[in-house]
């Protein structure tokens, strides 16, 4: 009987874990990724099937898309920053300072090209024990970063040096915007949102004497005031929406559309809405060239 029972065990296959059942049937169903949209494949099949909730499925695609973007497609352009004049005395700068709620503050002299520094609004308390202390005392070393530079990359580099915020600027040197880790950080968790955002935030930027810069966010009948435009609002509420309607997907940078005398080129976007428009004026029309500057 008992050799019956050792024969009968040795014909039997050996018991497989969960782990190995698992790993085996993976590659059964699906290879290896070769690549990213093999992975967002397998991400898109998972939110698909409630495996990865909402939350998780978004955070998950930013952080794959994080790798794809650059600093131009997030950066805070060079007309909606905030900088601080060195020539002026910290005393007369605290309103400024105050109202805005932000932390830090680059600091130029004689042109808002020449950057020569970033103020960190803590620093600002020397000036309770010490009035008299000038700026340029407080006022740290800027970093400063190109248009091109991978927003992965330019986390790392945060982490490691412990910076929060760098200055960007274009091929020929000048200053084009900042960068902060909040708006790294906002691409893989969405939206940071604090006490002192402003809900009536500037949307629209002059970039030259017949183009703007549009942010995705930009309402439908802002934008519309602004152009003299007439895109419809049925169905959504801002411009990035009424992109995504009208290409039937999520658009991807370098998609363009054409209306109304517009010409609408995508320059900022990532796995989950449109962030940056170019809006290009095909006739020039001085009444909303001003209106929308």
């Amino acid at each position: 009987m008992q050799e019956s029972d050792n024969s009968e065990s040795e014909s039997r296959p050996a018991t497989q874990t969960p782990k190995n059942f698992f790993a085996r049937l993976a590659t059964l169903i699906r290879p290896d990724p070769a690549d990213r949209d093999d992975i967002k494949a397998i991400l898109d099949t998972a939110h698909q099937r409630q495996i990865l909730d909402n939350d998780a499925y978004s955070m998950l695609s930013g952080a794959l898309e994080v790798a794809n973007q650059t600093v131009a497609d997030i950066m805070v352009p060079r007309s909606k920053m905030i900088m601080l004049d060195i020539d002026v005395p910290a005393a007369q700068l605290l309103p400024e300072i105050i109202d805005s709620g932000h932390s830090r503050f680059p600091v130029y002299e004689g042109d808002r090209d020449n950057v020569v520094g970033i103020l960190l609004a803590k620093d600002l308390l020397l000036t309770i024990t010490n009035p008299n202390i000038e700026l340029r005392a407080l006022v740290r070393p800027p970093v400063f970063i190109p248009e091109t530079k991978r927003l992965n990359v330019l986390l790392h580099d945060f982490r490691s040096s412990r910076n929060h915020l760098a200055i960007v600027i274009d091929e020929h040197g000048g200053t084009s915007g900042l960068v902060t880790m909040e708006d790294v950080l906002e691409q893989i968790v969405g939206e940071i949102e604090d006490e002192y955002d402003d809900d009536e935030q500037q949307t629209i930027f002059r970039m030259g004497n017949n183009s703007w810069r549009a942010m995705g966010i930009t309402e439908i009948d802002d934008f519309n005031h602004a152009f003299g435009c007439l895109l419809q609002n049925d169905d959504y509420d801002t411009l990035g929406g009424w992109f995504t309607a009208e290409l039937g997907r999520i658009p991807r940078r370098g998609d363009r559309l054409q209306t109304e005398g517009l010409d609408l080129t995508v320059v900022g976007a990532d796995a989950k809405r449109v962030l940056w428009v170019h809006v290009q004026r095909e006739t020039p029309d001085s009444s909303t060239a001003s209106a929308a500057s």
